[in-house]
C-alpha cells in the first residue's frame, strides 16, 4: 500500500513499523556510543534493572535484524541509557522528521514528541486527565514556593533592625502566605475533582499536609488552611 508523502516509486522506503523500530535502534546505538559502552555493557545494566536483555537482541535490534521490539523492552533500555522511552521513539535532532502512524506524511519528529506526550493540544484527541495533573504540579509548586518566601520573609521581620525594614518583610510574609493559601486552595478543589472522576490525586509533599481535609463530614470545604 502506498504511503502519503513519500514517493511511491521508491522501493527502499520504510514501512511505519520499520520507522519506528528504526529510530529506537539509532537513539539506542548513539547514547549507548556516546556512554562508551558496549552492547555487553549495555545488556548488563539492563539485568540489573532487572528485564534482561541479550548482548546479541541488542546488537540486531541495531542492526535492524530484530523482528519485534516490545514496550518493556524500549521501556528498560530508555532507564538504562538514563533517558525517557519517548525520547527514544522520537530522537528529536536526530531524526528531522518521521511518521506517526502508518500510512500518514512524515512530520517533524518534534511535532510528533509533543502530540505523543500530550504536550500539544489538539481537538481531535482526548488528553485524559493529563492536564489536571499538569495544573496540579503547577500549583504544588506555586504553593511550595511562596510558602519558602512566606517563611523567608517572616525571619527577616524577626530580626530586623529598624521598623521600615520589619513592616516591609510584614508586607512581604503576609503577600506570600496569601499566595500559598490561593494556591492550597485551588489544590483542595482540583484534587477533589479528581477523586470525583474516580481517579487518585498525586502525592502531595508534606508541607502540603492539611490541603486534604479530614474524613470529616462536619468539616466544611472552607477549614481554614
Amino acid at each position: 500500500m502506498t504511503q502519503h508523502g513519500v514517493d511511491p516509486d521508491e522501493d527502499d522506503v520504510p514501512e511505519w513499523e520499520d520507522r519506528v523500530k528504526a529510530n529506537v535502534a539509532g537513539e539506542v546505538r548513539r547514547r549507548r556510543k556516546e556512554k562508551g559502552w558496549s552492547a555487553q555493557d549495555l545488556a548488563d545494566r539492563c539485568e540489573e534493572l532487572g528485564h534482561p536483555i541479550p548482548r546479541n537482541v541488542i546488537a540486531n535490534m541495531e542492526s535492524g535484524r530484530r523482528a519485534s521490539l516490545p514496550l518493556v523492552d524500549v521501556i528498560v533500555l530508555a532507564a538504562a541509557l538514563e533517558t525517557y522511552p519517548v525520547c527514544l521513539i522520537f530522537p528529536v535532532g536526530y531524526v528531522d522528521r518521521t511518521q506517526e502512524l502508518p500510512f500518514q506524511d512524515l512530520v517533524p519528529t518534534w511535532d510528533a514528541l509533543r502530540r505523543f506526550t500530550g504536550d500539544e493540544a489538539t481537538f481531535l484527541y482526548d488528553a485524559g486527565l493529563i492536564p489536571d495533573f499538569e495544573a496540579h504540579d503547577n500549583l504544588v509548586r506555586t504553593a511550595l514556593a511562596a510558602l519558602e518566601e512566606a517563611e523567608q520573609a517572616r525571619f527577616a521581620a524577626k530580626t530586623a533592625s529598624n521598623r521600615a525594614q520589619q513592616d516591609e518583610a510584614e508586607r512581604r510574609r503576609t503577600k506570600y502566605s496569601d499566595e500559598a493559601i490561593s494556591a492550597k486552595y485551588k489544590l483542595r478543589y482540583l484534587r477533589r475533582d479528581l477523586l470525583d472522576e474516580g481517579a487518585t490525586p498525586p502525592y502531595l509533599p508534606p508541607a502540603l499536609g492539611d490541603v486534604d481535609l479530614p474524613d470529616d463530614p462536619n468539616t466544611t470545604p472552607e477549614e481554614r488552611l
